[in-house]
């Protein structure tokens, strides 16, 4: 298949690793969103689920972390990353695995999906904005945001799912844009900002 038509490789990024999270019920919805697409193919990392350490120090335990997350990074054509707002901002492990990795987003489209509470994780998202601007990744102009999420959702499922849905198909329409574009941008010539 050639490469302007190839489905993108999309890294989901969950953000959070506190014990009781809400971010795997927003997963499963978008989850169900990206697996509807025949353009992008899907693989999940969760933070919750990769042990990096919180200082820099090359130990067994880091290495066995990165190798575990690293190449999935690496892979990916593009990302999606969903974040709960903690304090205004993204989450420490969310900025921890993004810490441990700097080439494996450059020249990369992201998408941005928050949850939280009035807000909607929305200063989480425009935080993220700028972390991704200096690792020279691309974030897309749309996102999605679940504001009170704990009451938009019942039984893992949408009281009203019109506007996510929607906004998730104009985000991933972007993301697929950009990420397209980029993929072949990388392709004829390697990134070296």
């Amino acid at each position: 298949m050639q490469t302007h038509t190839a489905p993108l490789h999309v890294a989901l990024i969950v953000g959070s690793n506190r014990h009781g999270r809400f971010g795997p019920v927003v997963a499963d919805w978008l989850l169900e969103r990206l697996h509807d697409r025949d353009d992008l193919v899907t693989e999940v990392v969760d933070v919750a689920e990769v042990p990096l350490p919180m200082t820099f120090a090359r130990t067994e335990e880091a290495s066995a972390a990165l190798a575990s997350v690293t190449p999935k990074l690496a892979a990916a054509d593009a990302f999606v990353v969903l974040t709960p707002e903690y304090n205004h901002s993204y989450p420490a492990g969310l900025k921890n695995l993004i810490d441990w990795h700097f080439t494996e987003w450059q020249a990369k489209p992201v998408a941005l999906v928050s949850y939280g509470g009035i807000s909607g994780g929305l200063r989480a998202v425009e935080h993220l904005r700028q972390v991704f601007a200096e690792l020279h990744a691309v974030t897309t102009r749309d996102t999605v945001s679940f504001h009170n999420a704990g009451g938009s959702f019942a039984d893992g499922r949408l009281k009203d799912p019109s506007g996510p849905e929607a906004a998730a198909k104009t985000m991933l329409d972007q993301l697929v844009w950009w990420g397209r574009a980029l993929r072949e941008g990388r392709t004829a010539r390697p990134y070296g900002g």
